[in-house]
């Protein structure tokens, strides 16, 4: 017998909800369509392809001469067709009945538009739980894939991992095929021949061994440097004719083998998903703890033998280490409980829609690729969230003011809403606002991130340069670079996190913020609070006023010193040019720069790209500095420094002021 190798070769497409629509362009000119267009000249060249329905129905929409290629490649029998959730979920953290809807609709849509309905099925991130099972066999997938890492983390040897073994949960069974991650670290980065010599390599006489690939199609034209190296200089060209023309290796579909192959065996895999995402799970100094292991293990070259045994954190740890996405998460499922609790005949397409948008994992998470730290796709959750909200309450009205712990903190949270707008106030002892919606605009003013320390700071501390893989072009995942600069007091944490009306007391060295007890409010639309202050007390009330947010500030017997207001606002052009700050007709500037006004009395932000404006009114001048919020983070492209809120701080000596002061912001 000669020796062969089955190549199984996947790729995953995906972009975020609510990404810029030039980033999706681009990425179709420099990846999608190029991929695409050199597939389609090798008719024997099998592949497996997955794209996320939102991205496949814009794709569809918007380019549909690319997209005729997809479909001849699948009539032909040359292209394999991978569904998963519609909008990219994390399947393990949505309810089961919601995965399942979620998988379906990506299936149909799939056999309507390209006549072929998947088995397979793309793990998002390879985030495994064996929770997921069910829905996955519910939804009609026989067969998905995660990393190789998985496996090795069961017990299984690196040898073993060329097949595909099963596994069970509650009385229903799929198939699992182990991605290589030698593979994954290989393609597109080293010469198209060596990757061939490699896949060549792994050829035996018996045993029937396949090579697994399965990762972002987007290394094969965005990642930095890939375009001019994959298209321009012929990379994939290469390496389609090299395996095409390898008497060895022949190409498959997963289905394929599948049918021709037999599963290794039964495996249990453990709550995982891929390596690095196990130490972006985890928080300083865990993370540097963990980092530090690795080095450790790869200096005394045991790593190979002990990575397996070296785990970090899991992909649900996002939640424990970020308030912001944990909060998005609980807002969700608690809307997904509200939908499934409606009578049928009031529940709509829209309300579904606006749940799967909602699930779409790219917010969620933080670590080389993930987006929690960029405001636009954050929007984009939150106003699914606001959107479906509001459909939920035209179709079943829910009282003016609830209280309860959505975040699972231990503390409660008043929700006061008027139809028109909504807040969310922390009963902490803050009383600060943590959510504040416009219902019309579907959008959270509140949405902002904390500038939390994290793991990869340390690399600007240590100044490193740039590092790069063994292979001919830079791996993200092993390069250092700096899109701005970065000071030290850019990467200093947030003391605690970035809400809006949150007070402190000056007086001369003491600053003190004031731990508020909740106090009668009779009204509808309202709730009160009072602390002790300055050796007096301050009571403040919040209310909602038509489309207007009030917060009044009483001060009884309080001494001398400065009440300081800090209110984090969410502005959707953040430090582009579409928000400007305006006082009358005058423009004062925009939301990236610094903006102080002596006894202020009303400002004006606007912003296009919200669609409306907030105009700030307080009955008595206070002294007023605004200005940009930022956080520093890492992505493919290096350090970059991301604006995430305007910050306001207004301030006033309450021994200079008569009666109440009054702060009110409307939306307009």
């Amino acid at each position: 017998m000669s020796k062969s190798v089955s190549l199984l070769l996947g790729v995953h497409a995906h972009q975020p909800v609510g990404n810029f629509r030039h980033v999706i362009d681009d990425a179709q000119a420099r990846c999608y369509g190029p991929f695409l267009k050199v597939m389609h000249a090798y008719p024997d060249f099998r592949f497996s392809i997955h794209f996320s329905g939102w991205l496949f129905d814009d794709l569809n929409s918007r380019y549909p001469e690319d997209m005729k290629l997809l479909r001849e490649m699948v009539e032909r029998g040359q292209a394999e067709l991978f569904g998963g959730g519609y909008t990219e979920p994390v399947l393990a953290v949505i309810p089961h009945r919601d995965r399942v809807a979620q998988i379906e609709k990506l299936s149909a849509c799939l056999e309507k538009t390209l006549g072929k309905k998947p088995e397979g099925a793309w793990l998002t991130e390879r985030v495994w739980e064996a929770t997921v099972v069910p829905a996955l066999a519910d939804a009609g997938i026989s067969y998905t894939t995660v990393d190789d890492y998985h496996f090795l983390c069961s017990g299984k040897k690196a040898e073993e991992l060329d097949g595909f073994y099963t596994t069970e949960e509650d009385g229903r069974q799929i198939d699992l095929f182990p991605i290589s991650e030698a593979l994954r670290y290989r393609l597109p980065f080293y010469q198209a021949n060596e990757v061939v010599a490699y896949l060549e390599g792994l050829a035996k006489e018996e045993g029937n061994p396949a090579a697994i690939y399965f990762d972002d199609i987007e290394k094969f034209g965005i990642w930095p440097e890939t375009y001019a190296w994959v298209y321009e200089k012929g990379w994939l060209k290469a390496f389609v004719e090299g395996v095409l023309a390898s008497p060895i290796i022949k190409t498959m579909h997963y289905s394929e083998y599948r049918e021709k192959a037999k599963t290794r065996g039964v495996v249990y895999l453990p709550t995982t998903s891929y390596i690095e995402m196990n130490e972006w799970t985890l928080t300083v100094p865990a993370a540097h703890h963990y980092a530090d292991l690795i080095e450790e293990s790869k200096r005394s070259g045991k790593f190979e033998q002990n990575k397996a045994f070296l785990r970090g954190g899991i992909w649900k740890n996002f939640f424990s280490r970020y308030a912001e996405s944990n909060w998005m998460h609980k807002r969700m499922l608690s809307l997904s409980a509200r939908l499934e609790g409606l009578k049928k005949g009031k529940r709509t397409e829209a309300m579904k829609e606006a749940l799967f948008e909602a699930q779409a994992n790219d917010a969620y998470w933080h670590g080389l690729f993930g987006g929690l730290y960029l405001p636009h796709l954050r929007r984009a959750i939150y106003g699914a969230i606001v959107r479906l909200e509001h459909l939920l309450d035209e179709a079943s009205k829910r009282d003016a003011k609830e209280v309860r712990d959505l975040d699972l903190d231990g503390f409660d949270e008043a929700f006061v809403q008027n139809g028109i707008q909504q807040v969310a106030v922390r009963l902490d002892g803050s009383a600060s606002i943590c959510e504040w919606d416009s219902y019309r605009l579907s959008h959270n003013f509140g949405d902002t991130l904390s500038a939390p320390s994290e793991h990869y700071h340390r690399k600007i501390h240590f100044n490193e340069g740039d590092t790069y893989s063994s292979g001919e072009i830079a791996n993200p995942h092993e390069r250092v670079t700096f899109k701005d600069r970065i000071l030290p007091e850019d990467v200093k944490p947030n003391e605690g996190p970035k809400a809006l009306f949150m007070e402190r007391w000056i007086a001369g060295p003491s600053i003190v913020r004031p731990a508020y007890s909740q106090a009668m409010d009779a009204s509808k639309y309202g709730l009160a609070f009072e602390a002790a202050m300055g050796g007096g007390k301050v009571k403040k009330r919040i209310r909602l006023d038509g489309n207007c947010l009030v917060v009044d500030y009483d001060f009884d017997a309080v001494g001398n010193g400065m009440l300081c207001v800090e209110i984090n606002l969410a502005m959707p052009s953040c430090d582009g040019p579409a928000g400007r700050y305006r006082i009358g007709e005058d423009i004062m500037g925009g939301f990236g720069q610094e903006l102080t006004v002596q006894n202020l009395k009303s400002l004006i932000l606007e912003d296009d790209v919200l669609g409306g404006k907030l105009t700030l009114h307080i009955n008595h001048g206070m002294g007023c500095y605004a200005r940009p919020h930022f956080s520093v983070s890492q992505s493919e492209g290096g350090f970059e420094k991301i604006m995430q809120a305007v910050t306001i701080s207004l301030s006033c000596r309450p021994e200079e002021i008569k009666g109440t002061i009054s702060i009110a912001f409307q939306i307009d």
